[in-house]
């Protein structure tokens, strides 16, 4: 299975412990360009990784054009990121994507709590309309096992 998230923590127990084994994930990549020059986080990041799954940390121009995600090489992938605003850059750039997991955007001020584990600012709104428009499909969860939250309008 080819899962994207978005998250606004990354690397963390929910993704390691519930996401990595419902997908069968034996990769995780994620696309972020501040993480993808900073060596420390990526290894602290990794530190949470199990040894049995490969990792990396691309910036979105490099996530574009890397050849994991294209066709059978995308399965077993999860593929994370931090803002939608990334995963709009990502689409924009060429990324395709069925389903985009909407799993944890921090509550900031300017923001509504649009389910317990995500707020929406008006560019988080903007951004998820555009890639509804690009026939993605929103999955509003943070762990596998929660119910779908009240789809986005």
């Amino acid at each position: 299975m080819f899962w994207v998230r978005v998250d606004n923590r990354l690397i963390h127990g929910q993704v390691v412990e519930a996401w990595v084994p419902h997908i069968g994930a034996r990769s995780i990549i994620v696309g972020n360009d501040d993480l993808a020059k900073d060596e420390l986080q990526q290894e602290i990041m990794s530190l949470a990784i199990p040894r049995a799954v490969d990792s990396a940390f691309l910036s979105i121009d490099q996530l574009v054009r890397d050849p994991r995600m294209t066709g059978a090489s995308r399965e077993a992938t999860l593929l994370l990121f931090s803002s939608c605003l990334d995963v709009r850059r990502a689409v924009e750039k060429g990324l395709h994507l069925d389903v985009l997991n909407v799993g944890n955007l921090h509550y900031a001020n300017g923001k509504r709590q649009f389910s317990p584990s995500v707020s929406l600012g008006p560019d988080d709104e903007s951004c998820l309309r555009y890639l509804m428009g690009q026939g993605v499909e929103l999955d509003f969860r943070c762990v596998p096992n929660d119910p779908a939250h009240v789809r986005f309008a």
